[in-house]
């Protein structure tokens, strides 16, 4: 798919907003340019669409500082990004693995140093950047939460994917997380461990509601599967939820 395609299979769907990550525009990892993003954004606009937001990769638990500078840039120049198209959000990361001969500690002084960086740039344009739990670095709740304490910005909040948790209570770790979150990644998985299993939509919409949530909920399948088939399957699953 083009991002054009993903425009009218997203109207097709009657959804009410896009999040248009980056890594799918022409050229990533450099920011395409105004002219592109006025087209994007018009067309959006055309199908009654929102921008809901766009993220990027990166990683702060690198011990290069370096390494960490060009990310800083790089999640600069998406934040501009973003707000060039009304976008109200930067999904971006904290890191991978924690690089061996380190400690918790020293890499988690550098995302929290590199993410104040780029939280007070986003403030600047308008962009809230939403931290996602990707089980990597981040892989409990207590991890998450110290990196936004630390940061202690109302720039910076949750992209709660509830997926990536992998404890044996899974749906406690999103509850807990909740009053954090600005935006939802909704899978077909969750994780009890490493044991898959089907996601209880209901048992989510009653997080999602108990912590009075009022934003975007992404829709994401992963696997095996044609997406034009699994999304609009799940899509419906969801809605039925919400509507219950």
């Amino acid at each position: 798919m083009t991002l054009d395609d993903l425009l009218a299979f997203s109207a097709s769907l009657n959804l009410a907003a896009v999040d248009l990550t980056g890594y799918y525009f022409p050229g990533f990892p450099e920011p395409p340019d105004g002219r592109f993003l006025n087209e994007i954004k018009r067309k959006a606009y055309s199908y009654g669409l929102a921008i809901s937001g766009t993220g990027i990769r990166n990683n702060f638990a690198d011990p290069s500082e370096a390494n960490r500078r060009k990310d800083i840039a790089h999640i600069r120049r998406w934040v501009e990004v973003a707000a060039r198209m009304g976008a109200p959000t930067l999904r971006v990361f904290a890191g991978q693995e924690l690089p061996e001969g380190y400690t918790r500690a020293e890499a988690t002084g550098w995302v929290v140093e590199s993410l104040t960086e780029c939280v007070e740039f986003g403030k600047k344009h308008g962009v809230v950047l939403t931290l996602q739990n990707h089980a990597n670095f981040l892989k409990t709740p207590d991890h998450v939460l110290e990196i936004l304490e630390r940061v202690d910005s109302d720039w910076l909040a949750l992209n709660l994917d509830i997926g990536s948790f992998r404890s044996q209570d899974p749906y406690a770790e999103i509850e807990r997380m909740a009053p954090y979150a600005v935006t939802w990644q909704i899978k077909e998985q969750m994780y009890f461990g490493n044991k898959p299993a089907p996601t209880d939509l209901a048992r989510i919409v009653g997080i999602i509601r108990k912590a009075g949530f009022r934003g975007y909920i992404l829709v994401e399948t992963l696997g095996e599967g044609d997406p034009k088939l699994k999304v609009p399957r799940f899509l419906d699953a969801i809605r039925a939820a919400l509507a219950a």
